[in-house]
């Protein structure tokens, strides 16, 4: 069994205060990870801030994952935060190349939240769960005074068992390797903000929140010595996922920005509000590094899956420049993409 003991580093953390950007899964949400909580709490599985740690218990690896949802509002179009909380949670595991076999859940409730309004978020996790295969073995409830708690959070832990044929890590990705998206980006994020009522913008549009596990297993089973890397690209989006990806290696990713998919009211939505679809939120779509060799193959099997029609390669790793994502236009034009700076849309997930 891994035994691990805390590493203690000096804390670089100079914000005199925690803000919403903090939460955003970007810049400042790195920040502060590893400035200052990835300080005191620092061990070999910490510093690798995967979706997952992976721990050996007798012969065995299990992936672990926590997460919350704060989402706002509690219910939107294609979900609601029930949903939400177990899928989002499964999702970590799978990316980690982890069968998802159990979860557990704390709910953090607000005094007057009605109870049906609770019945109807159990029920959804119950459903959720129960689609993914999996069961909710246990948790806790605390309940804190009106107003505090927006009607209710949801804490989750998840727990799966890693596939041994694959070998997750960003630092065995190689130039040539291509990028992998699962499908239509900016669904989840474009929906939440619309869900609130604060803009006069009507558009068609649903969460995408999903399990990805089915794509993951078919494309494991079809190439798994091929899969280098995989990510849920959640807060921070693509951009963000991407540029993780590559800040611990010696290569950078070239994106082609036209081969990308989003629904026509996610670019519109974005144009309109000036936001960079790279950077929205996403609760149902997953990265993978592939094998150049392998992949064809990769794509075909994440298309073979139903939900997993519009995948699509959308960029490739390369020697320069290194510890940068470049998006490339179809007209041959360059940009740099970094990660999310700052919070555009708080409390997505």
């Amino acid at each position: 069994m891994t035994v691990l003991q805390p590493v203690r580093k000096t804390p670089h953390f100079a914000d005199t205060q925690i803000e919403m950007a903090h939460g955003a899964g970007g810049i400042a949400s790195r920040r502060l990870v590893e400035g200052l909580i990835g300080s005191y709490l620092s061990n070999p599985i910490l510093q690798t801030f995967a979706d997952a740690a992976t721990i050996s218990v007798n012969g065995s690896n299990v992936a672990t994952t926590a997460d919350g949802f704060v989402v706002k509002p509690l219910r939107f179009p294609g979900g609601s935060i029930g949903e939400l909380a177990v899928n989002g949670t499964l999702n970590d595991l799978a990316v980690s190349a982890a069968k998802p076999i159990a979860l557990m859940a704390t709910l953090i409730l607000e005094a007057g939240l009605p109870t049906s309004t609770l019945e109807s978020e159990v029920e959804a996790m119950a459903i959720a769960a129960r689609k993914a295969g999996v069961c909710i073995v246990g948790g806790d409830t605390k309940v804190v005074e009106h107003g505090k708690a927006d009607g209710m959070y949801v804490s989750t832990f998840g727990i799966g068992l890693v596939d041994g044929r694959v070998r997750i890590d960003a630092a065995s990705i190689q130039p040539g390797d291509r990028i992998l998206l699962s499908g239509p980006i900016g669904a989840h994020g474009i929906t939440i903000l619309l869900a609130r009522g604060e803009l006069d913008l009507q558009a068609d549009l649903v969460s995408d929140t999903r399990p990805v596990w089915p794509f993951v297993s078919a494309l494991m089973d079809r190439c798994a010595s091929g899969v280098r890397w995989m990510r849920d690209p959640t807060r921070g989006g693509v951009a963000t996922s991407l540029n993780e990806l590559v800040r611990g290696t010696a290569y950078g990713v070239a994106l082609y920005e036209d081969c990308v998919p989003m629904h026509d009211a996610v670019r519109g939505a974005c144009e309109l509000l000036g936001l960079d679809p790279l950077h929205i939120a996403n609760e149902g779509q997953f990265l993978a590094v592939v094998a150049a060799e392998h992949a064809d193959a990769a794509l075909a099997a994440v298309r073979g899956v139903a939900g997993g029609e519009e995948a699509i390669l959308i960029g490739e790793v390369r020697a320069e420049p290194k510890q940068r994502v470049i998006g490339i236009n179809g007209y041959g034009g360059t940009r740099v993409i970094d990660m999310l700076v700052g919070d555009p849309l708080p409390r997505i997930c």
